[in-house]
């Protein structure tokens, strides 16, 4: 079944993990075993190839550089500019995967209608499609940053990652998005970009919802109801996307699926962990709705993470396609089943760039 996964941070593992994602997920392994300077080396789940035998034909693809100010613990850029230069990298190495044919950008309804089409009659010969998104918008040093960003296919954009950023606060930090986040929300009206909610700390969401009134959607979000932890979405969050026509992807990071996780810590098979819990998180999404309408899948597989922290039934991306059977399980229809697979945010992007 064509699948639609709304969240992959491909150049992030080309440029920083330095994975080259033509290789086999196999391969991957075996070129990083021994490594240590990345908590998930020789675990990755993801390569083109393995997108392909998953039909895994188009995605959200990130860029992210998180500039952080000096009194900051995280990890990131030491300026917005620096921040800024690494997107630019990261878009560069894009382009250098639609060279080769490995991928195709969809910026506008006609591409998207073409490359599906295409994808159809063809999905061994035909590149991945996929949309660019921004993960935390530090990196737009002003709004000018934006329209340049726009320009070169940027459709979607998180205004925060994790801790307080320039235009809003993400994950793990409390605040509102000022002055400076009003104006940023202005301008991705004006673009007709995709607000992606995900990561924002609930006074940011709310403070959000009250100002913004442009597509909206949350590409990689699961529910505090089953985990309770500010990174996912309380039920009265849910319910606003609802009511603003939004769709939910649901992530397959361990500690968002499954409550107690410990990091570095909790094995998947320890904790029973298994595509089940994410057919949870989608039920619970469902029953809010009423319907099979506002959710689809957003992994966020490699996103700093592979093997050692997601369901252990998911050897490789491609095994998203054992969700059907799963969902069937559940009492869906196929119906409902196409829609959470692809259907539901292939009509968002229709309706936002109609």
């Amino acid at each position: 079944m064509f699948l639609f996964d709304a969240h992959l941070d491909l150049a992030m593992n080309a440029m920083e993990w330095n994975r080259d994602l033509r290789w086999s997920v196999e391969a991957i392994r075996q070129h990083e075993q021994g490594m240590t300077d990345k908590p998930d080396r020789g675990h990755n789940t993801v390569s083109f190839e393995a997108m392909r035998k998953g039909n895994i034909g188009l995605c959200m693809a990130t860029q992210i550089a998180r500039y952080v100010k000096p009194e900051s613990t995280l990890p990131g850029w030491k300026s917005p500019h620096q921040a800024w230069a690494q997107t630019q990298g990261q878009l560069a190495w894009y382009r250098a995967m639609e060279a080769e044919g490995e991928l195709t950008q969809i910026t506008n309804s006609e591409q998207l209608e073409t490359h599906l089409r295409a994808w159809k009659k063809s999905p061994d010969t035909q590149p991945i499609g996929y949309i660019l998104t921004l993960e935390g918008a530090d990196s737009i040093v002003d709004l000018g940053y934006l329209e340049k960003s726009y320009q070169e296919g940027l459709r979607a954009i998180g205004p925060a990652h994790y801790g307080p950023g320039t235009y809003a606060h993400g994950t793990n930090s409390v605040g509102g998005i000022g002055s400076k986040g009003k104006a940023l929300l202005k301008e991705i009206e004006r673009f007709n970009l995709i607000l992606d909610a995900t990561h924002l700390c609930d006074q940011s969401f709310w403070e959000t919802m009250n100002v913004y009134h442009g597509p909206v959607w949350a590409s990689h979000n699961n529910c505090r109801a089953l985990v309770d932890h500010n990174r996912q979405f309380s039920d009265e969050q849910f319910k606003e996307l609802i009511a603003r026509n939004a769709v939910i992807g649901v992530a397959l990071d361990a500690w968002m699926m499954v409550a107690h996780w410990q990091k570095g810590v909790s094995t998947p098979k320890g904790m029973g962990l298994t595509l089940e819990h994410m057919i949870d998180h989608i039920d619970h999404i469902c029953q809010l709705a009423g319907n099979a309408d506002h959710v689809g899948i957003g992994t966020d597989l490699d996103g700093g993470f592979g093997k050692e922290q997601c369901p252990s039934d998911i050897d490789t991306i491609a095994d998203l396609q054992k969700i059907p059977p799963l969902l069937s399980k559940r009492g869906c229809s196929e119906q409902d089943i196409l829609k959470i697979m692809h259907g539901n945010f292939i009509a968002f992007l229709q309706r936002t760039w109609s």
